[in-house]
């Protein structure tokens, strides 16, 4: 943004506010912000399009803030009720907006008080909170029509303003129905945002539903950072065994530097790629929506608190499977039981990531997008690693041609590793495949909710007295359904590709890199990733434009 951008000291906030965004660290806002701030200051209705990561969440929700202790500060008197309602497609982003929206509000806290209502599991708990008549009220459709057919929520006469975040999952999500039903306990005016990383079909049909004469912000951007923030690469690999046989070096010579994100397609696969990676005492969790929301809530937290370094998520109920109407009780095959206000790929602030892998390769290019922007955010670097197998060219070119940068230049980069120089690990890539079988994903998958909602549940007041042990809970820890073999856990030096020896220790426990290491600085970027083809030095990063 340039120097002459509207500053957050120029749009008339209050002072509390002012506050609030210093503390944050904020110096400038971002683009989106900068455009949607003072439409929304003025009245205006927005249909706001910006892509992830760029800040969408405090464009709402300031003015959002901003109009409310107006309304306090000058107008008259009035009963204490719900003014503001924030609809989310997902738990994890409900509690992430309420989140950011009470840190915002740290200065004038007694004036401005918001609710989460979107833990089905909380109902009674929330049903009290709702007495109380909270200013700004987050959750997601099903919930909020839930409490509104019981009475425990009531916005005819009060409410002042709706923000539809994420506007472009609502009906991919089966909200399409629930939608329609809470609008009919709407007032027939008030002011609202629909705020999203896309303009689908689905979206114009909400703009027709829920926006009155919007200002429409189609922001000049890239989806996605340029290339001197974020690296995106294609590897080629010719069979499934080579994709794991790469994925197995990468983590286990410690080629990949930082947290890492890995992708697959379905919750099985998740499993499957847990265990494979367990017999080789390499740790990471899987992000499932059939855990309880505090359970997912809780991984994702100690991911960012650098606990742990590797998640491996799916969005293939997301976005893979676009549905329509009344939400399934049941994912895609093997996937029951799958929450479907659960979702990783949109919306879910995972801090400091690194690298993006997408082991398997995105349904569409949505998905490649919303994949990609879990890391290279807020100015630190990230790469998108993707696999690619010979038959999946041709998908994979439709994703090139959404992204294609000027002049349709390649956006995805091929990257070549040296793979005969890990034809030695072949076999024990081959011995954990096979140990890993259906049987051991579902024991695996049965075992990881029980102890969940042991936790979650039985433990709950627990916790609450005790938030010290709930720290030491990890949820990369081994779940064992298969016989792991402790040898493969150990890399003999012959085995170490001969670029990389005295370079990497694949014995020594990997160091957590420091935020700052992590960070830009002064115009260079940290790459997290090393190749046994460049003699286990970093890739050269684009060098930033002077």
């Amino acid at each position: 943004m340039s120097d002459e951008g509207l500053g957050f000291e120029h749009m008339g906030l209050d002072p509390r506010l002012l506050q609030a965004v210093t503390d944050l660290g904020w110096s400038r806002p971002t683009l989106i912000q900068e455009k949607a701030i003072p439409l929304a200051l003025e009245g205006k209705d927005l249909l706001a399009r910006a892509r992830t990561g760029s800040g969408k969440t405090a464009a709402y929700a300031i003015p959002m803030l901003q109009l409310l202790l107006h309304r306090k500060a000058t107008g008259p008197v009035v009963e204490q009720a719900v003014r503001g309602l924030v609809l989310v497609p997902t738990k994890e982003l409900a509690k992430q907006a309420q989140s950011m929206i009470q840190q915002l509000v740290a200065y004038c806290s007694r004036d401005i008080r918001v609710a989460d209502v979107s833990a089905a599991e909380d109902a009674a708990a929330q049903r009290t909170v709702l007495v109380e008549k909270p200013d700004i009220v987050v959750g997601t459709p099903s919930r909020i029509l839930s409490h509104l057919q019981q009475d425990n929520l009531k916005l005819r006469d009060s409410l002042e303003l709706l923000v539809v975040d994420e506007a472009d999952l609502l009906f991919s999500f089966g909200f399409e129905e629930e939608l329609k039903n809470l609008l009919c306990h709407l007032p027939r005016i008030y002011q609202a945002f629909l705020m999203s990383a896309t303009f689908n079909e689905d979206v114009q049909a909400l703009k027709e539903l829920v926006l009155h004469n919007p200002v429409i912000l189609k922001l000049q951007e890239s989806q996605l950072p340029g290339p001197d923030q974020l690296q995106q690469f294609q590897v080629v690999c010719e069979t499934e065994e080579d994709k794991f046989l790469l994925l197995y070096a990468l983590l286990k010579l410690s080629l990949i530097q930082g947290k890492s994100l890995l992708f697959v397609n379905t919750l099985e696969r998740s499993y499957r790629l847990r265990l494979f990676l367990e017999q080789f005492s390499i740790p990471a969790c899987v992000l499932n929506g059939e855990l309880p929301l505090r359970s997912r809530c809780h991984i994702i937290a100690q991911f960012n608190q650098g606990l742990y370094d590797c998640v491996i998520a799916t969005d293939a109920e997301v976005l893979g499977n676009p549905f329509k109407g009344k939400r399934r009780g049941r994912g895609a095959k093997g996937d029951r039981a799958s929450d479907p206000e659960a979702g990783v790929a949109r919306g879910i602030d995972f801090h400091q990531v690194s690298l993006v892998l997408n082991f398997d390769l995105p349904p569409t290019p949505e998905a490649y997008i919303h994949r990609a922007g879990r890391t290279a955010r807020a100015n630190n670097p990230g790469i998108v690693l993707t696999f690619v197998l010979p038959t999946e060219q041709a998908h994979l070119g439709k994703i090139e041609e959404q992204l294609s940068g000027e002049n349709g230049a390649p956006v995805l980069l091929p990257y070549q590793f040296q793979m005969e120089e890990i034809e030695g690990f072949r076999y024990r890539c081959r011995d954990a495949m096979r140990s890993v079988t259906k049987q051991g994903i579902r024991e695996a998958r049965l075992k990881e909710v029980k102890e969940e909602l042991l936790r979650s549940e039985k433990l709950k007041t627990y916790f609450e007295d005790n938030p010290r042990d709930l720290q030491l809970l990890r949820h990369d820890l081994p779940l064992h359904p298969a016989i792991v073999k402790p040898q493969l856990g150990h890399v003999p030096d012959y085995l170490v590709p001969p670029t990389l020896r005295g370079v990497i220790h694949p014995h020594k426990k990997r160091k957590k890199p420091s935020s700052s290491h992590r960070k830009v600085k002064k115009g260079k970027t940290q790459n997290p990733l090393r190749s046994f083809k460049h003699q286990g030095q970093k890739l050269r990063p684009a060098k930033n434009p002077s």
